[in-house]
């Protein structure tokens, strides 16, 4: 559950309210110092859950059942050592079935990670996906650092999954690549020809291809490459995901959505990965990185498109902090979540939570300059997760895992099992 800090607050007193330490809503909240509480700070309260409840006076398996949000048949057939259901005990013990959904969770990794972050975050992850293998318009792929997480990854029973991009050896998504290797068969027969040798060679689990800002005449001839690689992959028994941009009509104009056929997508790939992120973004006027509202409108649109059990929303694990009066081309600073709330607190700044796009944001003065940071909390996040129940998603995607951020991680496991596949 969630409880809004209000002026006066102690996180002692807060704890003892709801039967727990401070020490413990200190570690799920990223809580370095107790005595940092800014007022209207989300905190995420931790219930025990029960996996056993001894029959008392009174009780029937339907009350239990009712009490615990659990149909009675369910609890019934969690319980094979009960032989008459209308008969229980006093002091019988009763199996408490976990009636969280199961979903997968990807985390992309920029390799220089730290071995903490990962070793913390591991635990949480179905898929590990070491950012990136980039293509070149020879058909041949760059390097990358990535044994150090495939290692880690398989270690903690979590699939590694190589990641190929179209990004140019000076930076950025270059549809020109993407270009060569769609219209060129030498240079595409070579580049699947990569991918597969480096996925053997390194004991990847599959391929996660994230190609971007497409020449808007590439759509069908980016769809026709997915295609190819999708029969070799086959082949080898491999699965292929996909990141999209995230598009909420198929017509949606900009280079970043037209080549992205979601349809074709949707019945070549195993996974979709929408990028449901970067409304807000670091040269872009100050707003919600993800709000819910727009969130909700890419998973609508994307559910009349692509198999919604094969869909992973994506979730950023960032937040912005921008300058004002914001001047168009500035840049915004990236910090973490957990910087953001230290902000507001050494700022004296009051945290407000924006209904529509269902996130919090703070304003501060530093040296003189006005400051707005949008950001992540427990109270967003999950408004977000009730998007994977409500259209029945495969799960969510990160970008990117490199900072441990302790109340997303709580809350995705206390709202879902997550699935590992290795």
């Amino acid at each position: 559950m969630i409880y809004t800090v209000k002026r006066g607050d102690t996180l002692y007193d807060i704890a003892t309210q709801f039967g727990t330490s401070a020490e413990a809503l200190a570690r799920v909240n990223n809580i370095s110092n107790p005595n940092n509480l800014s007022v209207g700070r989300n905190l995420f309260i931790p219930l025990e859950r029960i996996t056993t409840y001894t029959v008392k006076s009174g009780d029937s398996l339907y009350s239990i059942a009712r009490a615990n949000g659990i149909p009675l048949n369910t609890l019934i057939n969690a319980n094979p050592q009960i032989t008459n259901p209308s008969r229980i005990n006093i002091d019988d013990v009763i199996n408490i079935p976990d009636m969280r959904e199961t979903i997968e969770v990807n985390g992309y990794a920029i390799p220089t990670i730290q071995q903490s972050v990962l070793n913390s975050t591991l635990p949480f992850l179905t898929y590990l996906s070491p950012f990136s293998y980039n293509a070149t318009a020879q058909g041949t792929l760059s390097s990358l650092s990535d044994e150090r997480l495939i290692d880690s990854a398989r270690a903690s029973g979590v699939a590694p999954i190589m990641v190929v991009t179209n990004i140019s050896s000076e930076g950025g998504f270059d549809g020109n690549i993407a270009h060569e290797i769609f219209t060129n068969p030498t240079t595409q027969s070579n580049l699947i020809s990569a991918i597969i040798s480096i996925l053997n060679d390194k004991n990847y689990y599959g391929v996660d291809i994230d190609f971007e800002y497409l020449l808007p005449e590439d759509r069908d001839n980016y769809t026709n490459f997915l295609r190819a690689l999708k029969v070799e992959l086959n082949k080898i028994n491999k699965p292929l995901s996909v990141a999209v941009a995230p598009k909420n009509r198929d017509n949606q104009p900009g280079s970043l959505y037209q080549a992205h056929d979601y349809k074709a997508i949707g019945e070549i790939a195993d996974r979709v990965i929408i990028m449901t992120y970067e409304w807000g973004y670091v040269y872009g006027e100050p707003q919600a990185i993800s709000p819910y509202s727009e969130v909700d409108r890419v998973i609508a649109y994307a559910a009349t498109k692509i198999p919604t059990n094969k869909i992973l929303m994506g979730m950023p694990n960032y937040a912005y902090d921008w300058t004002l009066p914001y001047t168009p081309g500035t840049s915004a600073r990236t910090i973490t979540n957990k910087q953001a709330y230290e902000l507001a607190f050494e700022n004296n700044a009051t945290v407000m939570f924006d209904p529509k796009s269902r996130a919090p944001y703070f304003n501060y003065t530093k040296d003189g300059v006005g400051h707005v940071v949008w950001f992540d909390d427990a109270l967003s996040i999950g408004s977000r997760l009730d998007l994977v129940t409500k259209y029945g998603l495969a799960g969510l995607s990160y970008w990117t895992i490199n900072n441990f951020d302790a109340t997303n991680w709580t809350v995705v496991s206390d709202t879902f099992k997550i699935a590992k596949v290795i």
